[in-house]
């Protein structure tokens, strides 16, 4: 499966392996690293054999160990062999030379102290010096009477470190490689370029094979199992680039191998080290996505629209964390910068910046209350002192609702969670109050058989509530008889309240024009004689009460069956 990822992957591979090659290609020849770029302070030939000061003993231990000047005897009076055999001390010698080579530990001579008498004021205030005290702690000189040595403790941890920088039993190709050739050419001896040409073949090699194993294998699996769109999108692309990573450690434990110039094996340790912590940060920063698109699944299932507005929150958060703590570790790591100075001025710095942001502080604690409480969703009608509308999102710092103007309104979450927040969302029952008015000529049998076809209507409909409504005659007004209709509605949203609101009182007009009842309204009304003639305008009610019971039984009928979906005939 090709894939522009993978061939993206495969051209940055090509061209990381170009530039090393001519890195190496273009270093001089030489074993004696901290000599070739710095001038040395004017020596006799018995400072190359001299202990008396941290800066001689340096001297001592890299000059006899040169290419040039390879004296592993001279080297070896360097190690304190206290409670060692004294027969292995010029291979101890070798391997630490091997080991401060192989880590890329570039020791500038000049800097190293000149006195006798030097102390660590850092470290207790001891005789000591470190090389690195950061990439190699148990590697220093100690004074032992009046001469500067490797301490006891280095030399008692040298064959541990040698194995730490040359694991999986790749020291054994430290005697093997040389034996290829030594000619120089380029630069380099024989059998460095042999090993580079086989590290850039192992680079290439093992590319393909994780690759295929990612494309191929792991898709395969994952497809059989029913996941192959995560596959796709969000696996295999975490997939390759811990193939990378397997890839770049693979060239960590392999370059110490060639034992290449200190000043080219320093600059790739260090993109090396740097690499390893970016990786990983990418790794985790795609992990987010997966993570993410499972809460996603998780937040579908719950009634509640807020955790969907919450997963996207956690997302960016998340992302921004492992940007931080990434940042940090590729500082620390690979960079090999002291962030402990770093972190000491970001909390002094931090308090200035939480005084200076204390509303957006205030507003972030605000929506966590938001989140835990959960006084509203999103979709929810609320209202809160000006605030009028549909709640559409809700952030770190603002929430956003939608007014029934159409405009939108950003709220501080600080602010709306010190407010007082009526949530008509979550109303179980919405409640719906009017006057029927009706007209003073309406005889009182028709009053009562209405108001009682009234309660039927609530009763027959089914999004009405039944075990609370009040409707009752209960007033005389200055020009009409007054019913009140206090009724609630169970539904969820607005729209299917004006449409159920619509349905009663379409019913009602309909029941009023069944029985003969009139709606009142304000007028002025002239009362004339009614002559033999000719009838007046006033409307008769000759029906008894009888009567109007059995037009409203009609009627009742005739809606239960519309309500049903039949006809009466």
């Amino acid at each position: 499966m090709k894939s522009k990822v993978s061939f993206e992957i495969q051209k940055l591979i090509f061209v990381f392996s170009v530039t090393l090659t001519f890195l190496f290609l273009g270093v001089g020849s030489g074993k004696a690293q901290i000599f070739e770029s710095e001038p040395l302070l004017p020596l006799d030939t018995a400072d190359y054999n001299s202990l008396r000061s941290p800066y001689h003993t340096t001297l001592t231990f890299f000059y006899n160990l040169s290419e040039e000047n390879y004296r592993p005897e001279a080297a070896a009076k360097t190690l304190n062999m206290a409670g060692m055999p004294s027969g292995d001390s010029m291979r101890l010698a070798i391997k630490l030379k091997q080991i401060i080579d192989g880590r890329g530990i570039y020791v500038h001579i000049n800097e190293v102290p000149n006195d006798p008498q030097y102390r660590d004021t850092l470290r207790n205030n001891e005789p000591r010096y470190y090389f690195d005290a950061q990439r190699l702690p148990r590697v220093f000189l100690e004074k032992v009477g009046n001469d500067w040595k490797f301490s006891a403790f280095t030399v008692s941890h040298i064959n541990e470190l040698h194995e730490e920088t040359f694991p999986f039993g790749t020291d054994r190709l430290l005697n093997i490689l040389p034996r290829i050739g030594t000619e120089v050419y380029f630069g380099l001896h024989l059998w460095q370029l042999v090993g580079l040409f086989f590290l850039i073949l192992i680079v290439f090699v093992s590319h393909k094979l994780f690759t295929f194993l990612v494309d191929r294998g792991l898709h395969f699996l994952l497809v059989k199992f029913g996941y192959g769109q995560v596959a796709e999108k969000y696996l295999l692309p975490v997939a390759r680039i811990v193939s990378i990573y397997f890839i770049v450690l693979l060239l960590a434990i392999f370059i110490r191998l060639l034992q290449l110039p200190i000043s080219t094996v320093y600059w790739i340790t260090l993109l090396l080290n740097a690499a390893k912590p970016f990786i990983v940060t990418v790794i985790f920063y795609k992990l987010v996505d997966v993570l993410s698109m499972y809460m996603t699944k998780v937040a579908e299932k719950t009634p509640s629209t807020l955790d969907d507005q919450l997963v996207p929150l956690v997302r960016k958060t998340l992302k921004a964390f492992v940007i931080i703590v990434g940042v940090l570790f590729i500082l620390k790591e690979g960079l090999q910068v002291d962030i402990v100075p770093f972190l000491t001025g970001l909390s002094i710095g931090g308090l200035a910046f939480a005084l200076a942001a204390q509303d957006t502080i205030k507003n972030f604690f605000g929506s966590l209350m938001i989140f835990i409480d959960k006084p509203f969703q999103v979709g929810d009608w609320i209202t809160s002192g000006d605030v009028d509308g549909t709640v559409e999102e809700v952030g770190f710092r603002s929430t956003r609702v939608r007014t029934f103007r159409n405009s939108l309104m950003y709220i501080p979450n600080g602010v709306i969670a010190d407010r007082t927040i009526d949530n008509h969302g979550l109303r179980k029952y919405r409640r719906f109050y009017t006057q029927i008015t009706i007209t003073y000529d309406t005889p009182p049998e028709l009053v009562e058989v209405f108001v009682d076809g009234l309660k039927k209507i609530v009763i027959n409909h089914p999004k009405t509530r039944k075990d609370y409504y009040n409707i009752y005659f209960n007033n005389l007004s200055s020009y009409s008889l007054e019913i009140m209709f206090y009724v609630f509605f169970e539904v969820p949203t607005w729209p299917e309240e004006l449409q159920t609101r619509e349905d009663l009182l379409l019913s009602i007009m309909r029941l009023a024009n069944e029985l003969g009842v009139r709606f009142a309204f304000p007028t002025q009304t002239l009362h004339m004689e009614t002559f033999p003639e000719k009838k007046g305008l006033m409307p008769t009610y000759e029906d008894g009460k009888m009567a109007y019971q059995q037009k409203l039984s009609q009627f009742i009928k005739k809606e239960i069956n519309k309500a049903d979906g039949g006809s009466v005939a």
